[in-house]
């Protein structure tokens, strides 16, 4: 119900994974998404006492294998099943606790971020596809985590207005929001780039069973990155651009019919 409520595009993915790993990923999606709600929209409350509290069901709920709370008591499932290791989730609840803090990042604390809020991410859904297989787990490790950093960076970009505008935050180091312009728009995007390229070959090695959901989420966020970088910086900065439900709905037939016909390629 919280993926679906929060993204058409997860939603879609996961629902194109085998059916023995959706549970485990929506499980995970709603972890991060109830973390990130935490530090994003409860404007009225104290945002860091929350979080602590959040920190410390979570570790609980993990430690004697029940939570009242249906999202952690589904994630706690995930982590002692896949064992998910405790510095991946450490990492990610320290990221959501710099969002608390940090309204401006330098290379090293944008790097930190990246690595916590999704990084890490994409290694507990990696601990899911892999089923325990620990060997192909360390093998695709780095495309896994490139693959959420390019998710995020999309997102950044995707929300540069909502992120300045109404949270006060700019991610990307040494980037004035005031002057930004095409240099400094072709510059983040040749990082995004970057980071798509080094996850594709991680992905066409993916299980079967993961293998089509994520290359899936991968060919719509490419799309959507597509779409901003035909975007003027004055557009992106203005507006939040979306890929519309019909071409999603487009996406997925073409990228199926491609993944059959074992044309997806760079």
């Amino acid at each position: 119900m919280v993926t679906r409520a929060y993204s058409t595009s997860f939603s879609l993915g996961i629902r194109l994974l085998h059916r023995d790993l959706r549970d485990p990923i929506y499980a995970i999606y709603g972890f991060v998404r109830f973390a990130d709600e935490i530090v994003d929209t409860f404007h009225d409350f104290n945002k860091k006492q929350l979080l602590d509290e959040f920190r410390a069901d979570t570790y609980r709920a993990i430690e004697t294998g029940i939570s009242l709370n249906p999202i952690l008591n589904s994630f706690q499932q995930v982590v002692n099943r896949y064992h998910i290791e405790r510095p991946v989730i450490d990492a990610f609840l320290h990221s959501m606790e710099m969002d608390l803090t940090d309204a401006e990042h330098d290379r090293a604390s944008y790097e930190e971020y990246i690595l916590g809020s999704a990084e890490v991410v994409g290694l507990m859904c990696l601990s899911v596809y892999t089923e325990g297989n620990k060997e192909q787990y360390e093998a695709l490790k780095a495309p896994a985590m490139k693959l959420g950093s390019a998710f995020q960076k999309v997102n950044f970009l995707r929300d540069l207005h909502a992120d300045f505008n109404h949270l006060g935050r700019t991610y990307f180091p040494g980037v004035d929001l005031n002057c930004f312009d095409e240099a400094c728009k072709r510059e983040i995007e040749a990082e995004i780039e970057a980071d798509f390229k080094a996850a594709h070959e991680g992905i066409l090695a993916l299980p079967a069973k993961a293998r089509f959901g994520v290359y899936l989420a991968y060919v719509y966020y490419l799309s959507l990155f597509r779409k901003i970088q035909n975007t003027s910086p004055e557009v992106v900065l203005q507006e939040r651009i979306r890929i519309p439900n019909q071409r999603k709905y487009s996406l997925i037939l073409s990228t199926y019919l491609r993944y059959r016909l074992n044309l997806s390629q760079w």
